[in-house]
Order: structure tokens, then C-alpha cells, then sequence
């Protein structure tokens, strides 16, 4: 069966965005965001986010089976909807991004998404999964994006009760173990749950 991963976005406001945005940022990515070619989304939302974004970025890489003419990877972008997590992204894009708020009430952030999430419905076929990678226990995406793909729209179960770490760390112990996880559909799904036991150090 062929599978869509969507990951959500990395928080633009945190420490680490607010010093690849900064003026006088000159590390090796900063100064790629900053050229013509910029830098895929991917690996400067895995910049932002640190473990967690790179756990699904990684797990994604590791597990996607995207149908023909389809990406295996999108990642929710604030005022842009749905974008390819090796498309590249540029200092004033990364900005722009930034100044959006995501919030299901704010047309700029909707908009978006809602188009792009329905075209990719439309486009792929019925039996496509597409698995969410992100925290389910608020409305800030799951409602555009199950009225979009309704019972194919599915998540993890063994994110439920998770901080952002924790799924962080269990998407990188599966990528290290070859070990898929099990989905459920969002639509109906029990969206708080008791914290789970803290994961077992990563064997090295």
C-alpha cells in the first residue's frame, strides 16, 4: 500500500529559528538559506526543531511509499500549505513563513492548506495512507486535514500521552531498529492519554 507522511511544521519563534534568522547569522546553513539556491525545508525545519523534527524526518525518509507523480514527504508550511520537505526555501520564504500564525482562524494559515490538502486528495488515490507526524491534540491541523482525506488521514497511536522529545526520540529508535509503527485513523481517535514509560537509551 502506498503511504503519504505530513509532518508538522518546526516553531519559527523558538531560540533556534530566532538565530538562523538572525542578521548576523554565519554558520555553514545560514549562509546557504541566504544564497540563491537556499536550503531544502527539511533540513532547516530539522535546524529549528532539533530532535524532534529530525525524528520525522528521518522516519519519514525511512517509511514513505509515495504513489507515482506524488511526494512522500510534505511538510505543513504556515502560508503555503502542504510543500515538498526537499523543496527549497529561501531567508525571505523562512521569514514569511515565520510571520504566520497557525491558527485555524487565520485565513492565511487556512487558505493554504485547505487548497493544497484537497488537490493532493484529489490526486492520489483512494487507498493512499497518508500519516500525520504530529501532535493530534489540538485543531490546529487535524480538522482541515481530515475534512481533506477523512479515515486515510491517520497518526501514530503510540504518539498519544507524548511530549514532542519523546516522539522525537521513539521516531529515531524505529529508523534505528527498522521498526514501523502502527497507525489509526485520526478521525475518532482518542486524542489525550496517559505519558507512556520514559524510552530505553538508544543503543549505540
Amino acid at each position: 500500500m502506498s503511504r503519504i507522511f505530513l509532518l508538522s511544521p518546526a516553531h519559527c519563534g523558538g531560540v533556534r529559528a530566532r538565530l538562523v534568522l538572525g542578521e548576523m547569522a554565519a554558520f555553514p546553513l545560514a549562509r546557504q538559506l541566504r544564497s540563491h539556491g537556499g536550503v531544502p525545508l527539511g533540513d532547516v525545519m530539522s535546524f529549528m526543531s532539533g530532535l524532534y523534527f529530525r525524528g520525522k524526518l528521518a522516519y519519514a525518509r525511512a517509511f514513505a511509499r509515495p504513489p507515482r507523480r506524488a511526494d512522500g514527504i510534505l511538510v505543513i508550511v504556515p502560508g503555503a500549505g502542504l510543500r515538498a520537505a526537499d523543496e527549497p526555501v529561501t531567508l525571505d520564504a523562512l521569514r514569511a513563513i515565520a510571520d504566520i500564525a497557525v491558527d485555524p482562524a487565520n485565513p492565511a494559515y487556512r487558505g493554504p492548506l485547505e487548497t493544497s490538502a484537497g488537490a493532493l486528495a484529489a490526486r492520489i488515490e483512494r487507498h493512499c495512507e497518508v500519516v500525520l507526524l504530529g501532535s493530534i491534540a489540538s485543531d490546529r491541523y487535524t480538522d482541515i486535514l481530515c475534512r481533506a482525506f477523512g479515515t486515510r488521514l491517520l497518526f501514530p497511536a503510540d504518539f498519544v500521552g507524548r511530549g514532542d522529545k519523546s516522539r522525537g526520540g521513539l521516531l529515531l529508535r524505529c529508523v534505528a531498529e527498522g521498526r514501523e509503527l502502527a497507525y489509526v485513523p485520526v478521525d475518532g481517535a482518542v486524542r489525550h492519554g496517559p505519558r507512556p514509560p520514559r524510552l530505553a537509551p538508544m543503543v549505540r
